[in-house]
């Protein structure tokens, strides 16, 4: 891998012109398909063979008239002064927003809340439910402003009118506060190397990695159904990876030249053994990513699929066309010193002439007092991530909406005058082989229905033309996110096995509250079969990578400890609204059903980044010969500044999408943010010198048999310097820099 990796970097750098132009072309590519081909993405969070979700396919076929499928909008209608909704202000305004909107395009029916008597208990409050033929995200906005300006119309003094639902929900656009992330990053890169250019070599690459991936990612969404968080979540995982990866190659590369090495040569070297590493951090954050694929569930694939693609452009931009750059930029890159900010002894000497960096001297007292530090590091996470245990999770709507806005104004009117379950109805669908009477079977059913805990109403059943198939509409006494919801569609599904028996008639439970009733169990379920195979596979590569059975293994217990904190600490803000003021969070609400399998995904990447770029040199170091204590010193010395700096650029990108305002994303920069933090300051940088330390030369151990084996991947590079010849190895005369 070193040999490879030191010949590519080698031919880029002499043919740069070329490698230039390459990547040139792929962006002006993927740019061009971008624009001709994307096309709207699509939040719909279902998952093929979850009962709610046949329903939805079943109604499709047999009952189209009722849209199952399509978008919906709720437009309430309030009397201020306490007076009858259906009075003459209320009907003439519930009247002309119909017919302002009856002609516009897919709407499939509009129900008249006054013919049919829908009006809370008070007489003060109704509603208008619009049914659209298609999902919300095929909606176009003019159709979405008609809908909503028709609404505004019919405000009054005496009437209040707000809108809600799905339909109404327009894509939230990534915002400009993502480059606050990149402004820090620069700051922090600048302080690193002491060097503009060098500063901003990663910046560019990243930034161009981003844009071939975000292109490519949204030419692919042409034919595959992309959710509006996957883009978001490649730019992401982009320009994080992108200016580490970036990073630890430009570090090594400024070090080979300040000991004397010509640049071609110190780009080659540089790509043999930070590259290495590169690759191995890269591949753990692909398995890792696209490990998602193996539960089974479509948008969580198309999700990690984006993220994965976006961060292997990010690996070859990293060994291609950083090398290449570099080759332009010559030894300007150890030059063109930024104003104020002096370089480090990490950068500027050779490594063992420097004077002690404050990695080294961190790492000698970790080492000094490692039982202490770890009797008080652990203990820490672990009561952190205490509220864990207490999580809930959920899919949004408009009861995740921020407080003020009209669609949650909507909800919360609707469940306070007709009661919490009304936001959540369930659909009971009815389908026979033609040998029942299925009117009768829906009566029966009905009737069941409404003997069970926690249901309010159930509607009588409709049946479609051809007679095979019935409709039944349930609202439940408690809200949507209850637990006494749940019970009861795992109630009302019972039945089939009792009331309809050897009827020939199905039953099935479906509506948005269904959906993502069976669409949390589904991801719960999947959730542990994923650790297995992802966990496993990475053990495998990091086996690979270290030669050894305790780092690997210790690798994974400090990713436990990452994750378990990360999830308290995004349970006790999000959920229960700890601190959610300070943080900007409006409410606290469940967690997004699917965050916690994408946060194991991305962390497990990322954590295994900062074990492979630290303990590497750590094994470099003692595979030259150096004892464990010095081993792990010399990793410190080498690496505690880069991964300091990559780990404080990544904490910056993510929580630059907490200052957004969509809260699914705004959820996921947090948790990443505090995730890496914990990750790369405790565990990597605090965690994991002091169990070096207590386990010494055991922590090298590996059995002679495996050793055997094992292919030798030399990821420090050992090989690759024993092979060089001396005319590979000569060194250029120090000059003034």
């Amino acid at each position: 891998m070193a040999t490879y990796l030191y010949r590519l970097a080698k031919f880029s750098f002499r043919r740069r012109w070329l490698i230039l132009s390459v990547w040139m072309l792929v962006l002006i590519g993927a740019g061009v398909g971008a624009a001709t081909l994307s096309r709207p993405s699509s939040d719909r969070f279902t998952i093929p063979g979850i009962e709610s979700q046949q329903a939805i396919d079943i109604l499709a076929e047999k009952f189209p008239s009722a849209s199952a499928d399509g978008a919906t909008a709720r437009i309430v209608f309030v009397a201020k002064d306490g007076t009858s909704i259906s009075a003459t202000d209320g009907a003439a305004a519930i009247d002309g927003f119909i017919a302002a909107v009856k002609d516009q395009p897919n709407i499939s029916s509009i129900t008249d809340p006054i013919e049919t008597g829908l009006v809370s208990e008070d007489g003060t409050t109704t509603y208008v439910s619009i049914t659209f033929t298609v999902q919300s995200s095929e909606l176009k906005d003019t159709e979405r402003a008609a809908i909503i300006d028709a609404a505004d119309e019919q405000r009054s003094d005496a009437i209040r009118v707000e809108a809600g639902g799905d339909a109404l929900t327009a894509q939230v656009p990534t915002s400009a506060t993502e480059i606050i992330g990149v402004v820090i990053g620069a700051i922090v890169l600048a302080i690193t190397f002491g060097s503009m250019v060098a500063a901003g070599l990663p910046l560019l690459t990243a930034l161009i990695g981003v844009a071939v991936g975000l292109a490519s990612v949204i030419t692919v969404g042409h034919w595959v159904d992309l959710s509006s968080t996957a883009p978001v979540l490649a730019l992401m995982l982009g320009l994080a990876v992108g200016i580490d990866y970036a990073l630890f190659i430009v570090s090594r590369y400024r070090h080979e030249l300040l000991t004397g090495i010509k640049e071609e040569e110190a780009i080659g070297r540089a790509a043999g053994t930070a590259g290495s590493a590169v690759v191995f951090a890269g591949l753990t954050v692909l398995i890792a990513l696209s490990g998602l694929a193996v539960v089974g569930i479509p948008f969580l694939t198309t999700m990690g699929l984006a993220a994965a693609a976006t961060v292997a452009i990010a690996v070859m931009i990293a060994l291609t066309l950083l090398p290449a750059l570099l080759g332009f930029a010559g030894r300007k890159i150890v030059g063109a010193k930024v104003p104020f900010v002096r370089r480090g002894p990490d950068f500027d000497n050779d490594a063992h002439d420097a004077p002690d960096s404050f990695g080294e001297r961190w790492s000698r007292w970790v080492i000094a007092h490692k039982i202490p530090v770890l009797a008080v590091a652990i203990p820490v996470l672990a009561i952190i991530a205490i509220p864990f245990f207490s999580l809930k999770t959920t899919l949004p709507d408009d009861g995740t909406a921020d407080p003020g806005t009209s669609a949650r104004i909507t909800y919360d009117l609707l469940g306070e005058k007709f009661g919490p379950g009304f936001n959540g109805p369930l659909i009971i669908a009815l389908t026979d082989d033609g040998t029942s009477d299925l009117a009768a079977s829906a009566a029966a059913v009905q009737t069941e229905i409404e003997a069970l805990p926690d249901v309010a109403t159930v509607t009588p059943a409709n049946l479609n033309e051809a007679g095979d198939t019935a409709l039944l509409s349930v609202i439940p006494a408690s809200s949507p996110t209850s637990d006494a919801t749940k019970d009861l569609v795992r109630a009302i599904r019972a039945l089939e096995g009792t009331t309809i028996a050897d009827q020939g008639v199905r039953l099935y439970v479906t509506g948005a509250t269904a959906l993502t009733i069976d669409v949390t169990d589904k991801l719960n379920a999947a959730l542990p079969i994923y650790l297995i195979v992802v966990v496993g596979l990475a053990l495998i590569l990091l086996l690979l990578v270290f030669r050894s059975i305790v780092v690997p293994i210790k690798a994974t217990a400090g990713f436990l400890l990452t994750i378990g904190s990360t999830f308290g600490a995004l349970v006790a803000i999000f959920q229960w609204g700890w601190l959610a003021s300070l943080l900007g969070v409006n409410q606290a609400a469940p967690i997004i059903a699917f965050l916690p399998i994408i946060l194991i995904a991305i962390l497990f990447g990322l954590a295994m980044d900062y074990e492979v770029f630290l303990v590497s040199r750590m094994r470099e170091d003692f595979v030259h010969g150096k004892s464990p204590t010095e081993a792990v010193v010399g990793g410190f010395r080498h690496g505690a500044r880069v991964v300091t700096a990559a780990a404080i650029i990544m904490i910056s990108v993510f929580a630059g999408f907490m200052l957004g305002h969509d809260p699914i994303i705004k959820s996921i920069g947090f948790a990443l943010s505090f995730g890496v933090f914990v990750d790369a300051f405790i565990v990597r940088m605090t965690i994991v010198p002091a169990v070096m330390a207590l386990v010494g030369k055991s922590a090298w151990y590996i059995p002679k048999w495996l050793d055997k084996a094992l292919p030798n991947v030399d990821v420090e590079g050992e090989k690759l310097l024993k092979s060089l010849t001396p005319t590979q190895s000569e060194k250029a005369l120090v000059t003034a820099h």
